[in-house]
């Protein structure tokens, strides 16, 4: 399949980039760029886990825009097929917002989601 492009597991805005560029380059030492995953926890069951890291792992789906690279964990991708990584500001709070399809419910205070896996047949559009 030579000369197609490889299918993106997630979308960032500008204003994502925009922050993933502020926090990689005010880290403590250099770093490669933003890990997106998903753990177990909160009280709906899952929560997006964002970890600044040093390198590649084997695996990870890397999107790359504007100088940023952030990885995606191998273990979240079903999770996060086509979700959308924002970053907004409001009144009452800043944080990286995710427009996830793979969704189910969310809790009450915003901080965990429950989430279903995507068909993996879209990996091979």
């Amino acid at each position: 399949m030579a000369g197609r492009a490889k299918f993106q597991v997630m979308k960032l805005t500008d204003a994502a980039l925009e922050r993933v560029r502020e926090i990689v380059d005010n880290a403590d030492h250099p770093v490669a760029g933003l890990r997106v995953g998903v753990k177990k926890g909160g009280c709906a069951g899952m929560e997006y886990a964002l970890d600044l890291v040093d390198e590649a792992r084997p695996g990870d789906d890397v999107i790359e825009a504007d100088g940023v690279k952030v990885f995606v964990d191998p273990s979240a991708v079903l999770f996060l097929l086509g979700t959308e990584m924002d970053h907004e500001v409001t009144k009452f709070r800043s944080g990286f917002v995710f427009r996830n399809p793979n969704e189910v419910s969310a809790c009450g205070c915003g901080e965990s989601v429950s989430l279903k896996e995507a068909d993996s047949s879209l990996l091979n559009q």
